[in-house]
């Protein structure tokens, strides 16, 4: 039987993923990379180029690593749990070479197009011209795997801001943002309450004379360390807390969020407080803004009404003097190598689990990363490349163009009910339900009945975070390290802390006994009626 050849678009965190899937499943890889190296938006470049989004010096991880891994190789011990950009590099590197990835990479090499053959609705087969050192060539493949990432073309919503164009300081959008050290003494607005908007505005207020963040609506501010010291997602994200979520309903959920989160810094006297619910958008992550605000190197301001030459009028009738304005105003999914898009995405860009575009002949593009999970995108985009191999080798099958198109609308309307309208919510997942999701259909969501007779791995499963390994443990893709790398998960997760020897006698993951006993006596029962 032939090989089938797949083509991969990018060799960030999705596309290293995807390359690993496609040798798994016995299909041929070439991924082409239009820079020099791997890593995608993580690899931190001084200038980013057009269409090429790099990383700021000091971006760190908002997830931490045993959350942050792919599925067959953790993190190194000594690594710390939330990563700086240049730990991420380092471990993609190892990643690509243990298992001897990098040989199916085209670096320097752009594609330019993406069509159909002429013969697809028989063969399911695209063109693919790639330009590099100034030549194109062409290629013929059976799949394509989209993995370019979601930060290619920045939102710069200037319309949005009156004004703006007769500023006569400077502005930009924050993917050209790199260190603080050339706005030192400047006073600098920051737009955009989200991740990117509140690290670089943290990152500022070092150097800065003073940072304004406006922000339209607030946000609920989580931070990395929950309780115990853990990390934030490894406490949080369970199968036991997802069930007990499931049980509380979403206004529970709120309140008591809500009220844990306004216990670490009243939202409302810090001028943060979002007019929407936790869970009805995302929040951000920071572990700095409320000290800078307290110390007054950064203020909070809401909307921008307007712009003069030299200062910006706030929708609150306050006005300040500014040297310089940072948008950090997301971004614009595009595709600019796709032919013809409008016959493969439709305008709400639909895709049958964030994956497949429902209305084509065959089965033979997938896109890949293209979500924003509450979660890392890594074992995400990765669960997603091992599903859509798969599917080219015909192992797994979809359902029909009407079921696919029926279970989007549903989805986005449910989407619509739990979240306000915003682009950043349009492709927004739970990190455990949609993992599992995925895992359904490729046959490795963990069947914890099977487990009962190994305890102790079960209680980790249960009770401890749910890490990308518990999609090895068992069906297509199993790897004989899985039970280890979860049963040594909390090792790891210690070891780059310690800084001299302790007693350590607690459970997995400081499981109160009594919390234990009742849970156990409701494990079976609970298994049976939600999974």
């Amino acid at each position: 039987m032939t090989v089938k050849k797949i083509a991969i678009i990018g060799a960030g965190v999705s596309g290293l993923g995807a390359i690993k899937s496609c040798l798994e499943e016995g299909l041929e890889p070439t991924c082409f990379e239009e820079r020099v190296d791997i890593g995608g938006i993580w690899r931190y470049e001084e200038k980013s180029e057009a269409g090429k989004s790099s990383i700021y010096r000091s971006a760190t991880t908002n997830s931490s690593k045993e959350m942050t891994s792919y599925s067959d190789y953790p993190y190194p011990d000594h690594y710390p749990n939330f990563l700086h950009n240049s730990k991420i590099m380092n471990y993609l590197k190892m990643y690509a070479k243990h298992f001897d990835l990098l040989k199916y990479i085209h670096f320097l090499s752009k594609v330019s197009s993406i069509r159909k053959c002429s013969d697809f609705c028989s063969t399911g087969q695209w063109i693919v011209v790639v330009e590099t050192d100034k030549k194109q060539e062409s290629y013929i493949f059976d799949g394509i795997m989209i993995c370019s990432g979601q930060y290619r073309d920045p939102n710069l919503p200037l319309e949005s801001f009156p004004g703006i164009k007769k500023f006569i300081g400077t502005y930009f959008h924050s993917c050209e943002y790199k260190s603080p050290e050339e706005f030192k003494g400047k006073t600098v607005l920051v737009i955009g309450l989200g991740n990117t908007g509140v690290d670089v505005a943290c990152d500022l207020s070092h150097v800065a004379k003073q940072v304004f963040l406006s922000t339209r609506r607030g946000s609920w501010i989580w931070n990395r360390i929950w309780d115990n010291g853990y990390p934030l997602d490894v406490a949080l994200f369970t199968r036991y807390n997802n069930i007990i979520n499931k049980c509380l309903g979403n206004s529970i959920i709120n309140k008591l969020t809500e009220d844990k989160l306004n216990a670490r810094f009243d939202h409302t006297m810090y001028g943060l407080k979002p007019h929407h619910r936790f869970l009805s958008h995302q929040a951000t992550v920071s572990d700095e803004l409320p000290n800078h605000i307290m110390a007054g190197r950064l203020i909070v301001k809401p909307n921008v009404k307007e712009f003069t030459e030299i200062t910006a009028i706030f929708k609150d009738g306050t006005e300040e003097g500014i040297d310089v304005v940072i948008f950090a105003t997301g971004y614009t999914l595009s595709f600019p190598f796709l032919e013809n898009d409008s016959a493969i995405l439709d305008s709400q860009n639909s895709l049958f689990k964030y994956v497949f575009p429902p209305q084509m002949e065959k089965p033979t593009l997938a896109f890949i990363g293209m979500i924003q999970p509450i979660g890392a995108i890594i074992p995400t985009s990765e669960i997603q490349s091992r599903w859509a191999t798969r599917v080219f080798k015909g192992l797994n099958k979809l359902p029909s163009m009407s079921e696919m198109m029926t279970e989007i609308k549903r989805k986005r309307n449910d989407l619509r009910k739990q979240f306000i309208i915003s682009v950043r919510d349009e492709r927004r997942v739970q990190y455990i339900e949609y993992m599992d999701e995925i895992a359904l259909e490729i046959g490795v969501k963990p069947k914890l009945l099977s487990l009962l007779w190994d305890p102790k791995l079960a209680l980790n499963i249960y009770f401890g975070p749910c890490t990308p390994y518990q999609y090895r443990l068992q069906g297509p893709g199993k790897w004989a390290g899985a039970r280890a790398a979860i049963l040594t998960q909390r090792e790891r997760i210690i070891k780059p802390l310690r800084t001299r020897i302790v007693n350590d006698n607690q459970l997995p993951f400081s499981v109160p006994l009594w919390l234990l006993g009742t849970s156990m006596a409701l494990l079976v029962v609970l298994i049976l009626v939600l999974f």
